[in-house]
């Protein structure tokens, strides 16, 4: 069952060094929002944070009603989705999705058959059915993602975080996964949070969108408010900033493909 995550200012510090600034936002039941900005803004210290990762110096976490801080790890039932995977590589697809539901404590632990009905519910939902018996090693990138995102799943958490989901992904499965997540999130309905730098992922996929800025949250909106009235004047440079870099990106791929039908 998906709950609101309430964020309530949030301070973070490492070694003395001020990394969330009283951070506060309201993530809605069922929602799905990116946190965005460059490197170094805080956005997977806030994420790892909500996950119970790291603990805040300052502030409150509820899930719904709940102080985060009063549940242990296993208790949060976050499904936390990294950026290189960490798939267990010496285990088959089916044994990493079932990993969390068979390292619960023997009274919260479902039956083995209860368990291989829900791996192979969740490998029809990832579009993996059949290769349950595979290992990572045996994946392409874009299958190994799909699996971790079936493992956090098979928690049936309360929250699900991503961080950087498709950072280590070539652009075109980037691409096909962003849709694909999309809809997985509209059939899950899932609390989602997700760490990106990429603007053109955070605008398509979210509800809504929180751009950080140096442990801040300078501006928080819809994809199209925040494109159309930007809240700071950083908000403002880093979307030119980062329509330009990637105008940059499509003109040399332009002018490649042009030279080699020139060559």
């Amino acid at each position: 069952m998906s709950v609101a995550v309430h964020i309530q200012n949030i301070a973070k510090n490492f070694r003395q060094q001020s990394v969330l600034h009283n951070v506060s936002l309201t993530v809605e039941a069922g929602e799905l929002l990116a946190l965005l900005g460059p490197s170094g803004s805080g956005k997977t210290t806030l994420l790892r944070t909500i996950a119970g990762l790291e603990f805040q110096d300052a502030g409150q976490i509820l899930f719904g009603d709940i102080d985060a801080n009063q549940l242990s790890l296993r208790e949060r039932r976050i499904g936390f989705v990294f950026q290189n995977y960490a798939l267990f590589r010496h285990m088959t697809v089916e044994n990493n999705i079932a990993f969390g539901l068979r390292a619960r404590p023997r009274s919260q632990r479902p039956n083995e058959v209860d368990i291989r009905a829900r791996v192979f519910d969740l490998l029809k939902l990832v579009q993996l059915d059949g290769l349950e018996k595979r290992y990572p090693t045996q994946l392409s990138g874009g299958q190994r993602q799909r699996v971790a995102l079936a493992r956090a799943l098979a928690i049936e958490p309360r929250v699900l975080l991503l961080d950087e989901p498709f950072g280590a992904l070539d652009a075109k499965i980037r691409k096909e996964l962003r849709q694909w997540l999309r809809d997985l999130h509209k059939q899950t309905g899932h609390t989602t949070i997700f760490v990106t730098h990429d603007q053109d992922e955070a605008f398509e996929l979210a509800d809504r969108v929180a751009i950080l800025n140096q442990g801040r949250i300078e501006q928080i909106g819809t994809p199209r408010s925040v494109a159309a009235r930007p809240a700071s004047s950083f908000v403002q440079d880093f979307l030119s900033d980062m329509n330009v870099a990637a105008s940059n990106v499509r003109d040399l791929r332009s002018h490649s493909k042009f030279m080699g039908a020139e060559g």
